[in-house]
């Protein structure tokens, strides 16, 4: 794996857990344009970690192949 696949998946585990983060904090109470936000930004970043971990894979198989 090289550092650069690596770096792919640091960043895909730190949106990941933010996107989570952000989703599980709507258990509390919240007003309603924070629970819009929460759940607009949580949706996103956590779509953003899968999406950047599936590169992440693609991009280290690919080396292996080659």
């Amino acid at each position: 794996m090289t550092l650069s696949i690596a770096i792919m998946y640091g960043v895909a585990l730190l949106f990941t857990l933010i996107g989570a983060g952000l989703l599980l904090a709507l258990t509390r109470k919240r007003s309603e344009a924070k629970v819009y936000v929460f759940r607009m930004a949580g949706i996103m970043a956590l779509s953003l970690g899968l999406v950047l971990a599936m590169s992440a894979t693609a991009m280290w198989r690919w080396s292996l192949a080659a």
